[in-house]
């Protein structure tokens, strides 16, 4: 009797357990059916030109996190001049991650647009120092740099132009002259038009405020006035080898042999080599002359840099799709299918980068660049009188009247 009644117990213990697990593994088992990999949806914004690269490092991501999440990314164009308004206009609608010119940072930190860099000492260290201050506010990081090649220099046709006369704006425009051929630079950017004051101890930079500008190209002291520098534009401006041009009016006189030197940058290499070949020449921008003296001529400097959306659903993987873009391997990339200046120290350390006449023009010049840190009230002031000065002054207007005016725009409140 005791030992029925013990097998009956222990027949019921077994069966309890037995239930107990069967339970416990039908739970594990519902729970690892219903597990489902977290759905990460993510938009870039860049430029129309980075499609076909930005699309080639997107698939790259994904296939190097695979399984870690649900990737949904898309690539969305979006210009990086104008990057920053758009963004402005409605952050929480805005790309999770963007590429920007540095000099729309100060105004992207300021809306709170931009969060500090978690890693930023890592970042330091594998980027070149200029890309890195062009990224950085108060010490603290905010984007992840991208090019440091956001500069102009000066190509010329090594057919036409003597690797002396290429040293002075003068022998330049005495060789195109000579060819009835043209040196060009684009007046109607107040980009460009800062190669005429920069080096000449006229100032003109952004104010504490972050907003506004001070500006002294007025000046009517000194080794070198304004007045001068408005003189040596009107000088150019009346040779008969000089004519200023846009851009996409450059590369057209290239391609059909009116022009044979010109200010660019390094978007427009492929297509000049494509043109001038073993001819094209690429370095350094000129001396002109200035009050009696050579004066090296200036250029700002830039970079482009990558953001990550302080208001995207996903940080964390918008930070780590911003650093992979980035990386090493994908700056090399990016110098290979768009010849873009890398910012990573051991890329632009490369053989091949070094090869570039392109980026090494870059680098010359750099001596005598500054970033670009300017406010937006710069611009249409000194368009329009370099503009006047492209035209001649046909007016007659006083000169100091003009610089007067000029300087009083830039610096307006």
């Amino acid at each position: 009797m005791k030992k029925r009644m013990w097998c009956l117990l222990l027949s019921i213990l077994c069966t309890t357990t037995l239930m107990g697990c069967g339970t416990q593994e039908k739970t594990d088992f519902e729970n690892t059916e219903n597990t489902e990999s977290e759905k990460v949806e993510l938009v870039v914004w860049g430029a129309q030109e980075d499609t076909e690269l930005m699309n080639q490092i997107i698939q790259s991501f994904q296939t190097h996190y695979q399984g870690q999440a649900d990737f949904q990314i898309s690539f969305e164009v979006q210009g990086e001049s104008q990057c920053k308004n758009v963004l402005l206009g409605g952050l929480e609608d805005g790309a999770d991650v963007f590429t920007f010119a540095d000099d729309q940072l100060s105004a992207l930190a300021a809306a709170g647009a931009l969060e500090p860099i978690d890693d930023a000492d890592t970042i330091r260290q594998n980027n070149l120092s200029s890309a890195v201050e062009a990224a950085t506010i108060n010490n603290q990081l905010y984007a992840y740099p991208l090019t440091a090649d956001n500069g102009y220099f000066l190509y010329y046709n090594k057919q036409y132009i003597t690797e002396e006369q290429v040293k002075t704006l003068d022998g330049i425009l005495q060789a195109a002259a000579t060819h009835n051929k043209l040196f060009t630079m684009d007046w109607s950017s107040a980009w460009y038009v800062y190669s005429f004051f920069g080096n000449t101890g006229l100032e003109v930079g952004l104010n504490d405020d972050g907003i506004t500008n001070y500006c002294t190209w007025n000046q009517a002291d000194g080794d070198i006035r304004g007045i001068d520098v408005a003189r040596s534009m009107l000088q150019i401006a009346g040779n008969p080898g000089f004519s200023s041009c846009t851009d996409e009016e450059f590369l057209n006189g290239v391609k059909n042999g009116t022009i044979i030197a010109g200010v660019s940058g390094v978007w427009n290499s492929v297509p000049i080599n494509e043109v001038w070949g073993d001819n094209t020449g690429a370095t350094k921008l000129p001396t002109y002359t200035c009050n009696g003296r050579q004066v090296q001529m200036a250029s700002f400097s830039g970079c482009k840099l990558i953001g990550v959306n302080a208001y995207s659903d996903h940080p964390q993987w918008a930070s780590k799709l911003a650093e992979w873009i980035t990386n090493e391997e994908n700056q090399q990339l990016r110098f290979e299918m768009r010849g873009q200046g890398p910012s990573n120290i051991t890329v632009a350390g490369s053989t091949q980068v070094k090869q570039s006449p392109a980026i090494t023009a870059l680098l010359e010049q750099s001596e005598f660049s500054q970033l670009q840190r300017i406010g937006g009230k710069f611009w249409d002031p000194v368009s329009k009188f370099a503009e006047n000065m492209a035209a001649g002054n046909p007016s007659g207007q006083n000169l100091q009247k003009q610089l007067d005016e000029m300087a009083e725009q830039i610096s307006a409140r």
